[in-house]
């Protein structure tokens, strides 16, 4: 990127992971957020996804590309392989904030396709132009963490049929419609969990060799991807609130409205 600067976002929820990166790319204003914080200081339960995806609304955000390291759940899944899932198994535990809902006001988002199909399709042609090995579609399964998995579960989330299994995005999925933004996943395939009998078990250095050997491929799907997409969002992503919130306009506590004023005001 270019014109790099950091940013400090005060939001409503609390304070983000870190600071924003803001910069351009080949003409396309963008903002990165490391969501565990420089030097990967937050758990995943830890990090505040709340004030992360607001403080990239008030940025003038309009798609997150969510770039995460899963496991595979499946053989031809390959650690090293780029998938780009479209559905998720919610296996956290309630301890996450993950909506921007509640102090008086219910809003019910529609979640059946929870990615964006626009943004996803970008990132799987661009993972293609890049040169990656990269399955489109999958499942993926969000578990709280920050142990891995146990044999047991590892087993069962393989009877479901899911594709890969991961600690954040989920999460991220869930605000991020809320908020009306686009939101797909490169999923970083680096090891197969525990399930698999002729790979060793799922380990930090196992996974971090991958990650570093993917770094680039990343980059370039990401180089990539910013060219293809389309300057208009022609999406539902961008009116996800337009018939969700249920509450009586009337009744909304005035603190509540402030808050949120930033994703709910243009409905009331």
């Amino acid at each position: 990127m270019t014109d790099i600067r950091t940013v400090t976002v005060d939001t409503p929820f609390g304070n983000p992971s870190d600071e924003y990166v803001t910069g351009t790319l080949d003409g396309i204003r963008m903002v990165f957020l490391p969501r565990h914080g420089r030097g990967h200081r937050l758990l995943p339960t830890e990090v505040n996804y709340r004030a992360n995806i607001y403080g990239m609304k008030s940025l003038g955000v309009e798609r997150i590309i969510s770039v995460s390291a899963v496991g595979s759940m499946k053989e031809e899944i390959v650690p090293g392989h780029i998938v780009i899932p479209d559905q998720f198994i919610d296996r956290t535990k309630g301890i996450r904030k993950d909506t921007f809902f509640g102090n008086g006001i219910v809003a019910h988002t529609q979640f059946a396709d929870p990615v964006c199909r626009d943004l996803s399709q970008v990132l799987y042609d661009a993972s293609l132009q890049a040169g990656a090995t990269v399955h489109k579609g999958g499942t993926y399964v969000c578990m709280e963490g920050p142990a891995f998995s146990t044999r047991a579960e590892s087993y069962m989330y393989r009877s479901f049929g899911v594709s890969v299994i991961g600690m954040t995005n989920l999460t991220e999925a869930k605000l991020a419609r809320e908020a009306e933004l686009c939101y797909g996943i490169i999923a970083l395939s680096t090891d197969y969990d525990c399930w698999h009998g002729g790979h060793e078990d799922v380990s930090i250095e196992a996974v971090l060799a991958i990650i570093k050997s993917n770094v680039t491929m990343a980059k370039n799907i990401i180089r990539h991807a910013v060219g293809k997409i389309a300057a208009e969002r022609g999406c539902p992503c961008a009116t996800a609130l337009q018939y969700a919130i249920i509450s009586d306009k009337a009744m909304i506590p005035a603190e509540t409205r402030e808050n949120l004023a930033l994703l709910i005001n243009k409905y009331l």
